[in-house]
């Protein structure tokens, strides 16, 4: 694939410590958006749809089932049942999930509200030929509120809702007996507890992808801490060998000082101090860890792929967290994996490259193939490996950033950043 075809975003600066806040959030001012957010966004904008639609076909079971009802009155039952859905489509393409459960909460209010209007009126709603309409839609506001609040609390909606047709008719006919009751609630909050079960079963799986996702970070973290500090436990040692034992030995040896001798010595301290009062910390990695870190990660999955690591001219003064090195390797890993399962073209191998480019101020990762690409538009919701392992990590990372660039039969080239605050500038673009 064309490097061009890379969004500028990631290379229009020479570094990456200004990257811009939305592009690292996805584009939300609000933040990185969890599996559990993404769910109940699409989820209130089918809702919103669903009761929308379902209220433009009603109006003219509502126009004759109200004839004899007050215009007035009807004029205040409809928007109030049905007002909130269309704020609920809107609120679910821009806003947060936590305004998108406070007006699925209204609408699920304002349909209870209705069923509890149409009340004063039923005797003369009740003539008209067909279902009271309150009573045929109740599962738009069990839907609703199963996604503004809790089980308990939605099912104690769906309880209410359910009871009210039969109690209803309970109330105004004579002939109506308690097994009628019970028989329409029955029916009423079985259809809608499954409506309910659905939603509450998908938000539960987000949040496990979430949880999931979190714990790989953290154990990725926790490996990347262990092999930074294998490695200064490493560099002590050799320090240990080669500059104090030897020192030592020599001076045996010779049996006085020599100017050879002293030299060495003095050298030998000046590297112990630097060992004992530097800023290497174990928690953070500098330029050689991480990209050894990276390819391991690369090389885990396949050893096959090629890796190549470039330096700027400050790389030596990269620091790296741990936390951050373990995100952008478990990034990486996903990646590679995808690359893998999908890229795969029947007649020809697959050339599969990664490329880090290092700089005092971060990294930049840079994945390439040359395979069967494919069209991000295509992509099914259930592919959680691009959308949460990929760019819900980096998104998630503070300081990171991922773009994913793909067509079908060009390959697919995936760009992971991380920039540190206060770092320098002198990463390139790494294309």
């Amino acid at each position: 694939m064309n490097t061009a075809s890379v969004p500028a975003a990631p290379s229009s600066r020479p570094g990456l410590l200004r990257i811009p806040h939305a592009v690292r959030s996805g584009g939300r001012a609000a933040g990185p958006e969890h599996a559990v957010d993404r769910l109940e966004r699409r989820f209130g904008l089918v809702i919103g749809l669903v009761g929308t639609i379902a209220c433009v076909m009603e109006l003219p079971e509502i126009i004759v089932q109200h004839r004899s009802v007050p215009l007035v009155w009807t004029l205040v039952t409809v928007p109030v049942a049905f007002g909130m859905l269309p704020v609920l489509v809107v609120v679910s393409m821009v806003a947060g999930p936590r305004l998108i459960r406070q007006v699925a909460g209204a609408a699920a209010l304002g349909y209870l509200t209705a069923m509890m209007l149409v009340q004063a009126h039923y005797s003369e709603i009740v003539e008209a030929p067909g279902p009271i309409w309150a009573h045929r839609l109740i599962a738009v506001g069990v839907l609703a509120a199963a996604l503004a609040w809790r089980p308990l609390l939605a099912g104690a909606y769906l309880v209410a809702a359910s009871a009210i047709p039969g109690t209803a008719l309970y109330v105004m006919f004579d002939d109506i007996t308690p097994l009628n009751v019970v028989e329409n609630f029955v029916r009423q909050a079985g259809l809608c507890g499954l409506f309910l079960w659905c939603v509450m079963y998908a938000r539960a799986a987000g949040a496990r992808v979430d949880r999931e996702s979190a714990i790989a970070s953290e154990r990725a973290a926790a490996i990347a801490g262990t092999a930074a500090r294998e490695r200064e436990r490493a560099r002590f040692a050799a320090l240990i060998h080669d500059g104090v034992l030897s020192t030592l030995l020599d001076a045996s040896r010779t049996g006085g000082a020599s100017p050879i001798l002293r030299a060495q010595a003095e050298r030998t301290l000046d590297q112990l101090d630097a060992t004992r009062v530097s800023d290497i910390d174990p928690d953070y990695l500098d330029a050689d860890s991480a990209v050894g870190f990276l390819r391991a990660a690369v090389h885990d999955v396949n050893a096959g792929v090629a890796f190549t690591a470039c330096r700027g001219g400050r790389a030596g003064y990269l620091r790296m967290p741990v936390e951050a090195a373990g995100t952008l390797a478990a990034a990486l890993a996903e990646a590679t994996r995808n690359s893998l399962r999908h890229a795969g073209v029947p007649d020809r191998p697959v050339r599969r490259t990664v490329t880090v480019t290092v700089g005092a101020g971060g990294l930049r990762v840079v994945m390439r193939d040359n395979g069967l690409g494919f069209d991000r538009e295509a992509v099914a919701v259930d592919r959680l490996g691009l959308s949460v392992s990929i760019l819900g990590r980096m998104r998630q990372l503070p300081g990171g950033a991922g773009f994913v660039e793909s067509e079908p039969g060009e390959g697919t080239v995936v760009t992971l950043m991380w920039g540190s605050a206060g770092g320098g500038d002198d990463v390139g673009s790494g294309q």
